[in-house]
Parts: C-alpha cells; sequence; structure tokens
C-alpha cells in the first residue's frame, strides 16, 4: 500500500492531483488514491488576491485550505488597533486548525495566493479514518512549532542587521525551496516594508535602512523595489547568523 500511494502517475489519481505541490510535499502526500477522489470531488481551487482575508480571529472554520502558490501572512489584532504578523505560511503548507472549532489568528493573503480548499467535515472525517494524515498534520504542526521557536531567537537576541537578513533568507528558501542554498536566488518580497518592520519589531527606517546597507555590501541586489536577488545564499546566511 505504501508503494501504491507514492505512484503519482497511478490513473486513480485524480489529475486536479497529479501535478499538486500538496500532492507531493503537503499533506495530501498522506492520502490514498481512493481518498485523493474523495476529497478532490469536494475541492474548489481558487485565486485569492491580495490582502483578501481568509479567515478571521475567533471565527467560526468551515474549511480547510492547502496552499498552492503565493504567501499568506498570519495576524494577532490587538485592543488597540496595533497589528502584529505572528507567522508565514508559504506553499504547500496547510491552512487552518484541526481539532479547534474556530481560527486563533487572522490569515490574510498577503501576495496573489492559490489555494485548493475544502469542507472542514470532509478533512475531519479522513483524520479518524487515516492515521497517516493526522501523522502529517502534526508533522506540519511541529515543524510549525520549530520555526517559531527559531524566530523567537531572532526577535529576542538578533541585531537589525541580522533581523532583516533572517527575513530575506526565510522568504528566498521557502519561496524557492527547490533552489541551491548556496548559490544564487531571485524573488519578490511578499511584505511591504511596513510589514517587514511589523514582523521584525522594527522602524520602517530601520528596515530600508539595513537593505541598503546590504545592497551597498553587494549581499543583495534590489531591482523595482520588491524584486530581489540574492547573489550568493551563503553570505546572506552568514550576515543572518545562521
Amino acid at each position: 500500500m505504501t508503494e501504491y500511494r507514492k505512484d503519482i502517475h497511478n490513473s486513480e489519481i485524480p489529475v486536479l492531483c497529479q501535478a499538486c505541490e500538496a500532492r507531493h510535499r503537503g499533506v495530501c502526500g498522506a492520502l490514498s488514491p481512493v481518498e485523493l477522489q474523495q476529497l478532490a470531488s469536494k475541492a474548489i481551487r481558487r485565486e485569492i488576491a491580495p490582502g483578501t482575508e481568509l479567515a478571521a480571529d475567533e471565527e467560526q472554520v468551515s474549511h480547510y485550505a492547502n496552499i498552492l502558490g503565493g504567501v499568506v501572512k498570519l495576524t494577532k489584532i490587538l485592543e488597540d488597533g496595533r497589528q502584529q504578523i505572528v507567522g508565514l505560511q508559504f506553499a504547500p503548507d496547510f491552512l487552518g486548525r484541526p481539532f479547534k472549532a474556530s481560527s486563533r489568528t487572522n490569515a490574510e493573503a498577503a501576495t496573489a495566493v492559490q489555494v485548493c480548499s475544502f469542507p472542514r467535515s470532509a478533512i475531519d472525517n479522513m483524520i479518524k479514518q487515516s492515521p497517516q494524515l493526522e501523522h502529517k498534520l502534526l508533522q506540519q504542526t511541529l515543524d510549525e512549532l520549530d520555526e517559531a521557536r527559531e524566530w523567537m531567537v531572532t526577535l529576542g537576541r538578533k541585531t537589525a542587521a541580522e533581523k532583516v537578513a533572517s527575513f530575506l533568507y526565510l522568504i528566498a528558501t521557502h519561496i524557492n525551496p527547490e533552489n541551491d542554498k548556496a548559490g544564487s536566488i531571485s524573488f519578490d518580497l511578499p511584505l511591504t516594508r511596513a510589514d517587514i518592520a511589523d514582523f521584525l519589531g522594527l522602524t520602517i527606517e530601520t528596515v530600508s535602512r539595513q537593505m541598503t546597507k546590504l545592497r551597498k555590501a553587494g549581499v543583495i541586489e534590489i531591482e523595482n523595489n520588491r524584486h530581489l536577488t540574492v547573489p550568493d545564499m551563503a553570505r546572506l546566511a552568514h550576515r543572518a547568523s545562521l
């Protein structure tokens, strides 16, 4: 059965799923062809515009989704209206919180986002029937916990220069996961300078100043303010103290 699950060319796997990022590296990789067929019959692929709210804090959850492309930012809003970005999600992350009736954060499309969404009840029922799916979801949750702990170190102990370099390294490695981490990588920044400042606990001026220093040092190249090239990822990692 294990080999059967891994055969992505099997004719029983829905066409919708065969080339899907979540099918290969996401939670759907834990499903059998029959389970994929059941889920695909209820799934809807959507393109979400930047700035669109996908879930609200304390909102009742009716659907989950696999992120197929783009970046989603997770935020908490303080009583006085201030926003804190508490995390970012990339393809093929699972968007939603199984075993909870309501969302614990706001989820917003930071860029144009492609998702494959399905009813919460469909996934909840599959979790009960598929230990592999439950294990995959737990594995992703633990990975996110590890990343959150690493980010606590960044926010609590690193300098402003190291924070900005760490953020750029985070984006580069998650948007281009297949690229050589020691080579050259190009990408568009998914967040505005204001959002980057919020995420890092810095001012907009500090973020801009540190990015200018990285550009002048040849660590990054900036084109049209949002498009970046990192000629040597190893140099960026060094600046981030990784």
